[in-house]
């Protein structure tokens, strides 16, 4: 089989050790005490954020993906602002619960600090943000201030590990997939002799993978689906998965814009996250499928293909502007293979073809005989 004979295309970038309690302690009082300070000369205080919804402020490296820049532009957050007053009290009440937190050894999920108070933050969306800035801003992962996120990816195949508090989590089962930890920098014991991890966009397909039992018929291997827009659970994940087992990560996700998009998260990373690239890119990720090439190479049928929207085609516009799509030529290719067709499919639509299709054809051959890019 080729796939034991992939290349992998680098070896994993070394994380930096993680802060410890104290030093996150220590970086919170920083900022209390600069605000204390401010107050006793009379000076509004202000908060300074770095901004993560800009692409000027994002470099890009092919082992790491899309990165913060040191010299990044900032958001200025102010005290006595009527637009960002309300902000900075948000961030001062997500500290003061992180500060807590972390003093007593103890962990809450971002939906606990806004179920807390629902009045004071309106929303779940605010304090997520909250807390992603709050990271960024004290550059600390957000798993060392022990705020957690509920897990929305699910996980199968050959891997057994221990959570944080020893519970034993068998991957193997054949029915039902298991959820991605809600806490991956707690995981050890990790045992599995999979092959090859295989990142599946939609709960649909892991679904009918499953039930084909894929992860057994082939060659022994782990499937992981973030359920679309993957969360950071599941990057993490991946992530992990790579650091330790060193195996091939392939992707299968549909061929169209937003498919392509979500693979690139995986690979290269988000602009919102860059200042956590380092331990949520998966440079080595490789397209299986399902290519654009691949439409016209199966004679998928053309009732079976939907036509690109004016907004696909604005995002394909876009994807090739990426920094990271300068050094995927291949991959460009099917991009533009893409805008010439004016054509996209779901992975559904190899099922016109054979209704086994994906597991018992597409998906062997591929990995049989190197059909990835």
């Amino acid at each position: 089989m080729l796939l034991e004979n992939v290349d992998m295309m680098m070896e994993p970038q070394h994380i930096h050790e993680e802060v410890s309690s104290q030093e996150v302690l220590i970086l919170i009082e920083k900022v209390i005490l600069e605000i204390v300070t401010s107050l006793s000369k009379d000076e509004a205080p202000v908060l300074v954020l770095p901004n993560r919804s800009s692409w000027a402020n994002i470099s890009f490296d092919n082992a790491v993906g899309l990165q913060m820049t040191s010299g990044s532009s900032v958001t200025t957050v102010r005290s006595n602002c009527s637009s960002s007053v309300t902000k900075f009290g948000h961030i001062l009440k997500v500290l003061s619960t992180i500060y807590k937190l972390v003093q007593s050894n103890v962990y809450a999920t971002k939906r606990d600090i806004y179920y807390n108070d629902t009045q004071l933050f309106g929303s779940q969306r605010t304090v997520d943000s909250i807390v992603d800035d709050i990271s960024c801003m004290l550059k600390v992962p957000r798993r060392r201030l022990h705020v957690l996120a509920t897990s929305k990816g699910l996980i199968s195949g050959d891997l057994c590990y221990l959570e944080e508090d020893s519970t034993k989590v068998d991957c193997h089962s054949n029915s039902t997939a298991t959820p991605v930890s809600s806490n991956v920098g707690g995981i050890r014991n990790i045992v599995s002799s999979a092959k090859f991890v295989l990142i599946v966009e939609k709960d649909a397909t892991f679904q009918k993978l499953l039930d084909d039992d894929f992860c057994t018929k082939l060659s022994p291997c782990i499937m992981i689906t973030g359920k679309g827009v993957p969360d950071v659970n599941s990057r993490l994940m991946v992530r992990r998965l790579w650091d330790t087992l060193h195996i091939p990560i392939f992707a299968l996700v549909d061929a169209d814009p937003y498919g392509i998009e979500i693979m690139c998260i995986y690979k290269y990373g988000s602009v919102a996250m860059s200042f956590e690239a380092h331990s949520l890119t998966v440079p080595s990720v490789m397209w299986l499928g399902l290519l654009p090439s691949d439409l016209q190479r199966l004679r998928v049928p053309e009732d079976a293909l939907i036509p690109l929207t004016q907004r696909d085609q604005k995002k394909l516009t876009s994807l090739l502007k990426r920094p990271y799509l300068a050094c995927q030529p291949a991959w460009q290719r099917e991009i533009e293979m893409m805008q010439q067709s004016k054509v996209k499919a779901e992975i559904q639509s190899l099922a016109s073809i054979a209704a086994d299709f994906l597991s018992r054809v597409y998906l062997p051959n591929k990995l049989r005989y190197g059909g990835w890019i």
